[in-house]
């Protein structure tokens, strides 16, 4: 089997080859490296083999059974259909597919029993979206959430490495030369992650409200407010949960706690950001009731959003697909 790894020089296409290589996937012989024309003709270690990067044209050529794309939405959008139409599968890694009613968007440990022989693209949604869905799929499966609202605190990792290089040369006091924020910041926090909508809300934080409504319930009423801040850990969630019926904490601590992928901190103990770089867990802490309404909590949900939010669930849905093959 041949798999392509489509924006391979990036910071998730990077992760996704270091998840590669710690998992082994037997059935994957053959794996071929695409990235900017910039890039193409250099050398990625892979396996402590090096390959050469390819261009997406010559990828077409090897006529691959599966390819991760994580290139953006405009190559996804032009290029995902040519490898599809060849009878490959896709994981997209952008948001080009993700809200299409025909097209799976997929948590492995919430939905990725329904993935079938007859989807050829499959959707890994938002990182935020995906830490939020992992802490609230155990709750809402017992007791029904009414509403949600959540304030993340976004790491610079989740724009790229442009954003990467304009914190690390702000903090060294050098000259930006190519910005990924109009604002600075360097010991500031942006309340703006993406463009702005029409209606004031930006892109992002209406990506975490629509892909949780598609994954968990169409029904469960949800508003987000989506902070970029000067950390390249993991981001942080400031999760407020209502339900329709009376709850109790403690039952609350028990279904998370049960839950795949997600590990519970009880107490006064807490995650912070960069204590999730680098892990695939979802943490969640200061579980705790909400005083202000009958039935609520609050919860600190935080994850790495290049391995959970990206990477690693992308090899999560190649997995369960090439282990049902």
């Amino acid at each position: 089997m041949k798999l392509i790894i489509i924006g391979a020089t990036g910071l998730v296409g990077a992760e996704i080859i270091k998840i590669l290589e710690e998992k082994k996937i037997k059935k994957i012989k053959y794996i071929f490296f695409v990235a900017s024309q910039k890039s193409t003709g250099k050398e990625i270690v892979f396996n402590n083999k090096k390959h050469k990067i390819i261009t997406i044209n010559e990828a077409v050529l090897i006529k691959p059974q599966y390819v991760l794309f994580s290139a953006g939405s405009k190559t996804s959008l032009k290029y995902a259909k040519t490898f599809t139409d060849l009878g490959a599968v896709v994981i997209d890694n952008s948001s080009a597919f993700r809200m299409s009613p025909k097209i799976k968007l997929v948590v492995p440990e919430i939905n990725g029993n329904k993935i079938t022989k007859e989807d050829k693209i499959i959707a890994n949604p938002n990182c935020s979206t995906t830490q939020l869905v992992m802490a609230l799929y155990p709750i809402h499966k017992k007791h029904n959430i009414k509403r949600v609202i959540v304030s993340t605190y976004q790491a610079i990792v989740g724009t790229g490495q442009l954003a990467l290089q304009q914190l690390e040369r702000e903090e060294a006091n050098k000259e930006v030369l190519e910005a990924a924020y109009a604002d600075k910041i360097h010991r500031n926090v942006i309340p703006k992650c993406d463009d702005f909508n029409e209606d004031g809300y930006t892109k992002e934080e209406q990506k975490i409200i629509d892909e949780t409504n598609k994954i968990l319930d169409s029904s469960i009423k949800i508003t987000a407010t989506a902070v970029r801040t000067p950390t390249i850990g993991g981001h942080g969630e400031s999760v407020n949960v209502e339900f329709k019926n009376p709850i109790k904490v403690s039952e609350i601590s028990e279904l998370l706690t049960l839950q795949d992928g997600v590990v519970v901190c009880s107490g006064e103990k807490y995650i912070t950001p960069i204590e999730s770089r680098g892990k695939d867990d979802v943490f969640v802490s200061r579980l705790r009731r909400d005083h202000s309404v009958e039935s609520g909590i609050n919860m600190w949900v935080v994850a790495d959003p290049l391995r959970k939010g990206a990477a690693t669930n992308a090899i999560q849905i190649l997995e369960s697909i090439v282990n049902n093959q």
